[in-house]
């Protein structure tokens, strides 16, 4: 936003009034062949919200005049809420006064009354900018016309084909330029651009998604340009200044299908207890604030996982190749080094930029056979580093020991594991096993992440955290009343501490599962933010997302700035 835009801002904000083409034109002594660009400046305004024009063709800012610009979330059932661009409580608004505006649309609602607790409810007076150029839809055939109803079912329009689809079978999915928004008593209308399939072929299900979604697909030009010019193998010029951990036994644990590896460990019994080595994938080093593929990063912002794909945060040249941390290749890492007492407490924590050669690739079912002794074959395979698992089981233990006594909430959740045959078709879904091996990583990313934000929080520094505030008492009332129907469980006070009581008393009974369902709708969602409010659910006064800059752009943020402290 240019200067003089900050200025008739700040000055209309001030007045709190509207004002017309002449009054500021006046006010700001426009000269009179500078009043078309002067008016191309309100317009520009307009046109991304910041100000509104009125009856009158008076201008005002929306803050001002009772309105909110935001985005318009819609729900199948007709209503909608607007989220206000610069924070603060939703507009719901009623299926009736939704004026033509699409979801995902940026709009202006007017506040036209607060209900009881605060509700504020409206209507959408403009649509300020469209945010679906193309629909995903089922064909469906009619008398000389063609209607698609849209896939994502928040998208309450269907869009009329006017002559029809040629050769398009009913029940087809495809892709429909919209030609016509909604109106008044008027329905979008459109073309059809692309014929994708059969809504049964899992292809065409996954493309349906990523247009759902508005996921990216293929990478644009200019970054695959520049992956082109990055090196797949780690050059002596690349070790300068980095801590040499080569020697030391660096494995990763990960599930079977795992392609992409962020994060290896190491350990050694010390007189006092424990050090403990959590080596991340040095992302940053290969992906540089600025460049094509960093904008390209920020902009997917995660990978994102399919049964039998992903679509991934970084090219394949990166999050397979030179970035993973594969089995017996020298790659760049960022390591935490923790020292800890015998009872699993952190006494000492560095963090160095390093270079590693990860020993071997472990996953979860094979660690889990070594710890258990059910396989002979694989503990003589992996014989050499067994001593290392089960040390780390035992730390392991302990660290999961500290968090339950501090009050960190497990929630005994199943997650599906779903199988796909040759043809791509979903065989079936099973309950996904979580084993010891997992709980050691899931321990050792913890520790990890927490020692990072606890570096930048005793330091004061800005720092980008992962928080999970208090349920609000409402959400706890109900929770309570919620846990009154089964008899004998009662939810005290006393913060994370209360619920963890309710899920261990609930532990081999018919409702648990219930039960935890429940709580975790309870909940609020854990997000990033610049402002520490602590992990609730975690029991962690300080926590941060460090293990994963592969498919995390958050991560990679985190890695960039702990780089500036280690400089």
């Amino acid at each position: 936003m240019s200067e003089r835009e900050i200025k008739i801002l700040s000055f209309m904000t001030e007045a709190g009034r509207p004002f017309s083409f002449k009054e500021l034109t006046r006010t700001f002594q426009v000269r009179r062949e500078k009043k078309d660009e002067f008016k191309r400046l309100l317009r520009d305004l307009v046109r991304d919200g910041s100000l509104v024009k009125i009856r009158g063709g008076r201008y005002g800012v929306p803050s001002k005049m009772n309105l909110v610009t935001g985005e318009l979330a819609t729900h199948p059932d007709g209503y909608g809420f607007v989220r206000p661009e610069g924070g603060g409580e939703d507009v719901f608004i009623n299926p009736r006064k939704m004026n033509s505006a699409m979801h995902n649309d940026t709009v202006v609602a007017r506040v036209e009354s607060v209900k009881d607790g605060g509700r504020r409810e409206g209507r959408v007076i403009r649509v300020l900018k469209r945010a679906h150029r193309t629909i995903v839809g089922r064909y469906e055939a009619g008398r000389g016309y063609g209607v698609v109803v849209p896939s994502d079912e928040r998208i309450l329009d269907r869009i009329i084909i006017p002559d029809g689809a040629r050769g398009v079978k009913d029940g087809t999915i495809v892709e429909a330029e919209i030609t016509r928004w909604p109106a008044k008593h008027l329905a979008p209308a459109g073309k059809i651009t692309v014929i994708m399939g059969d809504p049964e072929d899992p292809d065409v299900e996954a493309e349906v998604i990523l247009k759902k979604f508005g996921l990216p697909g293929k990478f644009p030009p200019a970054v695959m340009h520049e992956v082109r010019s990055i090196p797949q193998m780690v050059s002596k010029e690349d070790l300068h200044g980095r801590v040499d951990l080569r020697d030391k036994k660096v494995f990763t644990i990960d599930g079977e299908t795992a392609r992409d590896f962020d994060d290896a460990v190491s350990i050694e019994k010390t007189a006092r207890g424990f050090r403990l080595w959590v080596s991340i994938a040095d992302v940053s080093h290969y992906v540089k604030e600025g460049t094509a593929l960093d904008a390209e990063a920020y902009g997917r912002g995660t990978s994102v996982y399919f049964p039998d794909r992903c679509i991934p945060m970084l090219p394949e040249a990166l999050s397979n190749g030179i970035c993973s941390l594969n089995p017996n290749e020298d790659r760049l890492a960022m390591t935490a080094e923790l020292d800890l007492d015998a009872y699993g407490n952190v006494k000492r924590k560095r963090f160095y930029r390093s270079v590693i050669r990860s020993v071997e690739r472990m996953t979860y079912t094979n660690v889990k056979k070594i710890l258990l002794g059910t396989d002979a074959e694989i503990q003589k395979r992996y014989s050499h580093i067994e001593a290392d698992l089960r040390l780390m089981e035992e730390l392991a233990d302990k660290l999961k020991t500290l968090r339950s006594h501090a009050g960190s909430i497990d929630f005994d959740l199943p997650e599906p594991q779903i199988i796909i045959d040759i043809e791509g078709k979903v065989e079936d879904i099973v309950r996904s096993e979580r084993n010891v091996a997992h709980r050691i990583i899931e321990e050792f990313m913890l520790a990890a992440n927490r020692a990072v934000a606890e570096e930048f929080s005793a330091k004061g520094l800005p720092f980008l955290y992962r928080v999970h505030e208090e349920p609000d008492s409402e959400s706890i009332d109900e929770f309570r009343e919620f846990l009154a129907g089964f008899g004998g469980i009662r939810l005290t006070t006393g913060g994370p501490k209360a619920f963890q009581r309710v899920l261990k008393s609930v532990e081999g009974r018919p409702e648990e599962r219930l039960v935890n369902h429940v709580l975790l709708r309870s909940m609020k969602q854990a997000v990033y933010s610049e402002e520490n409010v602590g992990h609730f659910g975690l029991a962690f006064p300080d926590y941060t997302h460090f293990t994963s800059p592969i498919r995390r752009y958050p991560d990679l943020v985190v890695h960039r700035l702990l780089c500036l402290l280690l400089r």
